[in-house]
């Protein structure tokens, strides 16, 4: 079955709240959903026209919207690794369970990386779930040396 990527718009929203739901719960991590879905809505129907959150989607031949993936470009330091002030964070990447092993993941971290790639930035780092982390592995990806620690407020 082909598939086409292209840009996320507004109208994905409702796709975009869902993946993300159905990624999480595949991974098994508990959240209020309700209450995610709901933030997510509000918080994408700003960050998509502002391009805070840029997004592409996997369709099908039927027009069918089976996937996506999302990046924020976020001002981050010149360090060691690269002197570019921009990181590529990628989140949401998700492809429906019927349409698995087509090789949408790869081919939306393609448009995600050549996103990247058109713009400039050097650096692109992501939150691997076991599902996905075959695919990045298989990528060029690989686990960072960085200290990166995490505390909520």
């Amino acid at each position: 079955m082909p598939y086409s990527i292209r840009k996320a718009t507004v109208s994905d929203i409702p796709h975009i709240v869902e993946h993300r739901e159905l990624m999480f719960r595949e991974m098994g991590i508990p959240a209020e959903f309700d209450d995610m879905k709901a933030a997510t809505d509000l918080w994408l129907r700003h960050a998509l026209p502002s391009h805070t959150y840029r997004g592409w989607m996997a369709v099908s031949q039927s027009g069918e919207v089976v996937g996506g993936g999302g990046l924020i470009v976020i001002p981050w330091p010149p360090g060691p690794m690269t002197m570019d002030p921009r990181c590529g964070f990628v989140f949401n990447v998700y492809t429906a369970p019927a349409h698995r092993k087509h090789g949408l993941g790869r081919r939306l971290m393609d448009a995600m990386h050549d996103y990247c790639r058109s713009e400039g930035i050097e650096r692109v780092v992501l939150n691997a779930s076991v599902f996905g982390k075959p695919l990045y592995d298989a990528m060029g990806y690989v686990v960072a040396d960085e200290p990166m620690m995490r505390f909520r407020l």
